[in-house]
């Protein structure tokens, strides 16, 4: 089965270390931008359903020695608002129970906004066949990039 894309925003629409919540098919997803890479993992944390997107982002820290410490993978964590479970924003993954507990996450990529609109041709391609009525059209323009979800 062929999966979905969605546009889910322009690429400025979530800066760097930014994210954004949409609704699509009745699933609340969040999209998050870390340092130019785009995530998507699901609004709920396994654990009890919280908002898990709506949470802190943050890192680990890590000390060789007292006084010393190293921040790392700053932003890349989400710590679930509701009981503080954290889960890796790159693979959904849990750090309270790694082996058993993770968050769905969804392919993202950027497009430009020509590929969009090039999604006819593929349609076609697949054995659809255009209807006899067109509706009146005006030309459009697409320069900006868009974060694609796939479902």
């Amino acid at each position: 089965m062929k999966k979905k894309l969605y546009v889910v925003a322009e690429v400025d629409e979530i800066p760097p270390g930014g994210r954004k919540i949409v609704e699509i098919e009745r699933r609340s997803i969040g999209v998050f931008n870390i340092n130019g890479e785009y995530f998507a993992l699901r609004n709920a944390c396994p654990h009890a359903g919280g908002p898990l997107c709506r949470g802190l982002l943050t890192g680990f820290l890590r000390s060789s020695e007292p006084g010393q410490y190293t921040y790392l993978r700053r932003g890349e964590f989400l710590r679930c608002p509701w009981h503080q479970w954290e889960f890796d924003i790159r693979t959904g993954q849990s750090w309270l129970d790694p082996d058993k507990t993770r968050v769905r996450t969804y392919q993202t990529r950027v497009e430009p906004g020509q590929a969009l609109l090039e999604n006819e041709v593929e349609l076609m391609g697949s054995g659809l066949t255009k209807g006899p009525y067109v509706a009146e059209t005006y030309p459009v323009h697409i320069d900006g990039r868009y974060v694609v979800l796939e479902l």
